[in-house]
């Protein structure tokens, strides 16, 4: 059977297709901190007393610091909260670390490694958002401590559900920061008849009515869950009940305007605009920290890359995914194993380690990757190596993939 695993809500997306052979469980993705930027995780204490833990990602530069502080506030996938990977935003971090900032990526209550208990309010938006911004709240607090960071220079950003908390927690006073980017914000709810339209223009009127901190939003023409006469309400109410807020409305990006800040092309369409919004709110924004080129994989010599009936191990439904998988967008990845379970992944976040974690996990085997992006990397010589390699690149998220497999093949 092949499997497609949708993202369905916000991110550092992609895709990813895959053929299953064992029954669908949840991918377990193991990832290497990314050395180039100082990449490490900390408990941040949050809700009553402190007494959770929100597994948070930190990004920064060499040295000491105190370093401006870019907080980065992530959405929400479908299915249960604790199965989401830990978010990192890695494109943008890089960004923001090259021109010196720290950046923070908290995972709330209930996400993820983070403990605690999430909690929704169902279809009353204005109540959701300001629920998840407690626990932004709590990592401001935090960071506001570490000698690390300059407690006066600081942004808070946030994509899809996390853009939505990014805005309730602009009505709360709140030193030190300077402003507020939203990023596709917003939550989609069809759940019960929830007219979550017009409860999120609700919720923004309600935010609006007490901001108190400028805001950028950025939203694309194909975002998959907010179009643009939606994001034309929400604006609108925001700015009418008193908010400060410059919508900026970029036009169609990729296959899913949504994932715009998870894509490894995004940097090109948000920088201009965030960097006019920091230069506005006294942030810096020159560059003062190289950072090197991510580890690849080196391209071999074992095939072309347009020779389907080149790639190992595959039956004739892999031999017509593999064929899909040349179709897709850069970057992507395209594992395979011995008993012939095959995974692709487009777009987003470390697609090399999606299409092996996914691949493995469907085929019930070791996966190797044949493709990245537009080279072979198969080398028969070197059988263990691969897999190693590609998983310490660093921690990625979920873009496009798509799994497959055989033993039989399944119709």
């Amino acid at each position: 059977m092949v499997r497609v695993l949708p993202s369905v809500r916000n991110t550092t997306l992609g895709f990813i297709v895959c053929l299953t052979l064992l029954p669908s469980l949840a991918a377990e993705q193991v990832y290497l901190l990314d050395y180039r930027l100082n990449e490490q995780i900390v408990q941040v204490p949050a809700g009553k007393g402190g007494h959770a833990r929100l597994q948070t990602t930190v990004f920064r530069p060499d040295g000491p610091g105190p370093f401006p502080l870019i907080i980065i506030n992530h959405g929400k996938d479908a299915g249960a909260p604790s199965h989401q990977a830990r978010d990192r935003f890695v494109y943008m971090a890089t960004a923001f670390v090259k021109r010196g900032y720290a950046v923070m990526v908290p995972m709330r209550r209930g996400f993820a490694g983070s403990g605690g208990r999430y909690v929704e309010y169902g279809c009353n938006m204005t109540a959701n958002g300001l629920g998840q911004a407690s626990d932004v709240h709590d990592t401001l607090d935090f960071a506001r401590r570490q000698s690390w960071v300059d407690s006066d220079r600081i942004v808070v950003a946030g994509q899809s559900y996390g853009g939505l908390a990014t805005l309730a927690l602009g009505t709360q006073d709140l030193p030190g920061v300077r402003g507020l980017i939203n990023f596709a914000g917003g939550l989609k709810d069809n759940a019960n008849r929830c007219d979550w339209r017009s409860e999120l223009v609700r919720a923004m009127a309600n935010y609006g009515g007490n901001n108190k901190l400028p805001s950028l939003w950025m939203y694309g023409a194909n975002d998959s869950l907010f179009n643009p006469e939606l994001v034309s309400r929400m604006h609108d109410a925001y700015v009418h009940a008193g908010g400060t807020a410059r919508l900026v409305e970029y036009g169609a990006f990729r296959r899913d305007a949504h994932g715009l800040i998870g894509s490894r092309e995004g940097e090109k369409v948000w920088w201009g605009e965030t960097e006019k919004f920091l230069r506005g709110i006294g942030m810096p924004t020159r560059e003062l920290y190289a950072v090197a080129p991510a580890p690849s994989m080196p391209k071999s010599d074992f095939a072309p890359l347009d020779d389907v009936d080149a790639v190992p191990f595959l039956r004739e439904a892999g031999r017509l995914a593999y064929k899909e998988y040349l179709s897709k967008m850069s970057p992507r990845a395209f594992a395979v194993s011995a008993n012939g379970a095959w995974c692709w992944a487009e777009d987003g976040e470390d697609p090399e380690v999606r299409a092996l974690a996914n691949c493995e996990q469907k085929g019930g085997q070791r996966c190797r990757l044949y493709s990245v992006d537009n080279n072979v990397v198969w080398r028969d010589d070197e059988p263990g190596k691969q897999s190693t390699m590609t998983l310490a690149v660093s921690e990625g998220k979920g873009a496009n993939t798509t799994v497959g497999g055989s033993a039989p093949e399944s119709k």
